[in-house]
């Protein structure tokens, strides 16, 4: 592929965000500010060290219907970001809220285009939010919270001259995405600005508030029970590795040594790789590469696995919990980051040493209790659906509205 089809697939795929990471890695450089999402305008205007007014005197609305700005940078088409923000805009539509969607930072797509992307993708919720480009002019006069959605929109949620309650939709520790340096910092003081966060579980919430002395709440994950659901009761004999080379929390080269193991000591076993493209990437065993699957394909793939692997040196993936869902023994570090998130006890938590990993994953293959387990662990997360998840988020926002 050359690179401009490079270039568009991880567009498409990431979204600008995305472009912009691989971009740095390939220049073998740590990101300048030209190459950060945030605008140097908006990063140098904000001075933390000094409360906002909307967070020092707090709008409070005892109204049951208030209009919600969420901004974001552009959404690609298959950015498990994005899908989880219109997940909660959704959320928030069905308790009877109005929702705007803001666009910041530069992308040849325009409202209009995000907003078609969104309605005619099926890993997208069906909303009826508005959609417009985030301008000088901040958000509309009758918008009474704003919520950021990443640290880079946490700067111009800032600016903004608006009184509106401000929120900040948290789903992993960004700092850690970068070298230490001008953006790490730039990523983490997003923390001091008071804004109230509303976390992608525990470990989050409690990181945040006790490290920053940011006000959170948080909720827990779920996984859909028409998405992923246990179809197989024989034998297994697959495993299932969520692979995303352009994403080092996931850890994608420890995962490989891991399998690596594996493939060596059961040569018989079929190994998925699923996450991303892995074309031009030199795998160090045999496996079958998969990508741009629907759900229904891969609940099949799902199916078929007696155990998957998912990495997280950050915060908790969602895989954990649709694998139980799809009667999968998920494998996954052991670190207060994946513990706090779920307690689930179908999860293998596991020392991130490549032999450790492995050793546990043949466990599982040759267990003799596999199918019993198999069944437990899908039951296990029966009632772990995002019903539960969708109540803590309208309470938690609700409740800071009124606070």
């Amino acid at each position: 592929m050359n690179v401009v089809g490079k270039a568009w697939r991880v567009l498409r795929e990431q979204g600008p965000r995305g472009l912009v990471r691989r971009l740095s890695k390939r220049l073998n450089a740590a990101p300048s500010i030209r190459d950060l999402p945030v605008s140097w305008a908006d990063a140098i205007a904000v001075d933390w060290t000094k409360p906002h007014p909307a967070v020092e005197h707090p709008l409070r609305v005892e109204a049951n219907q208030v209009t919600v700005a969420w901004i974001m940078s552009p959404p690609g088409l298959g950015s498990g970001g994005h899908q989880n923000i219109f997940r909660f805009i959704k959320v928030l539509e069905d308790a009877g809220h109005t929702v705007r969607v803001y666009l910041y930072g530069d992308s040849e797509y325009g409202p209009a285009e995000v907003a078609s992307m969104v309605a005619e993708s099926s890993s997208y919720p069906t909303v009826a939010a508005s959609f417009e480009r985030l301008t000088d002019q901040g958000v509309a006069s009758d918008v009474t919270a704003i919520v950021a959605t990443s640290w880079e929109t946490a700067y111009p949620s800032f600016r903004d001259g608006s009184p509106a309650r401000r929120f900040y939709f948290v789903q992993d520790f960004e700092p850690w995405f970068y070298p230490v340096g001008s953006a790490s910092v730039l990523a983490e003081n997003t923390y001091r600005f008071g804004f109230t966060g509303i976390t992608a579980g525990r470990w989050l919430a409690e990181k945040l508030r006790t490290e920053y002395g940011m006000p959170t709440h948080h909720y827990d994950f779920g996984a859909d029970p028409t998405s992923y659901f246990r179809t197989t009761a024989g034998a297994r004999d697959e495993v299932f590795f969520y692979a995303r080379p352009s994403t080092d929390r996931r850890g994608f080269e420890l995962g490989l040594m891991a399998l690596q193991l594996v493939a060596q000591q059961r040569p018989d076993v079929t190994i998925n790789l699923a996450g991303e493209s892995l074309r031009g990437i030199e795998i160090p065993f045999e496996h079958v590469s998969l990508s741009g699957l629907s759900l229904e394909q891969l609940n099949t793939v799902y199916n078929r696995c007696a155990t998957g692997l998912v990495l997280s040196l950050t915060n908790m993936s969602l895989l954990p919990l649709e694998l139980l869902a799809a009667g999968v023994i998920p494998v996954v570090n052991d670190a207060p980051n994946n513990r706090l998130v779920s307690d689930n006890p179908f999860i293998d938590y596991v020392a991130l040493s490549p032999r450790a990993v492995a050793d546990r994953m043949l466990a599982i293959l040759e267990s003799a209790d596999l199918s019993v387990n198999s069944a437990a662990a899908a039951a296990s997360v029966a009632a772990s659906t995002w019903d539960g998840a969708a109540a803590q988020f309208v309470e938690a926002f609700e409740g800071s509205m009124r606070d």
